[in-house]
């Protein structure tokens, strides 16, 4: 099973979560972790950890899905994802938006960290798209 931790720069996780559990209900096994000026970098890393410690318990992989590529919670995931010390296995994804997070249970239960995060970019790319005018009127049901 893998289990999930949307990292990000100010409060977007905890309010990507907050606004999942009104749509969807409860994610299980996702957690947030957030980056403030408040903590800085150095609290940024000590958060991660403590996080990914609680992640990894019973996880065959944790995904981080970050906010942006190049950035201090991508910079920190990816120095645990490529430490041959991290156990379990951990990937990372940038580009974190709502119906990523929604879909994460459609790609949890895979035992291949690498494989769930092609997947959920798979999954998640046909979502962003540019409006356009047309002639009939849309449902807005999904």
């Amino acid at each position: 099973m893998i289990h999930f931790i949307v990292a990000t720069h100010g409060p977007l996780a905890l309010a990507l979560l907050e606004s999942s559990r009104m749509v969807y209900g409860e994610l299980p096994n996702v957690r947030a972790v957030t980056l403030t000026e408040e903590a800085g970098i150095d609290g940024f890393q000590q958060a991660f950890s403590r996080v990914l410690a609680d992640a990894s318990e019973g996880a065959d992989g944790v995904l981080v899905l970050c906010d942006m590529q190049s950035g201090t919670p991508w910079n920190v995931a990816c120095q645990r994802a490529f430490s041959p010390q991290t156990t379990p296995p951990v990937a990372v994804v940038a580009g974190v938006n709502f119906p990523m997070l929604l879909q994460t249970d459609d790609v949890s239960h895979f035992c291949d960290v690498q494989a769930a995060a092609r997947q959920l970019i798979a999954l998640t790319h046909p979502t962003l798209i540019q409006a356009v005018l047309t002639v009939s009127a849309q449902p807005d049901d999904f």
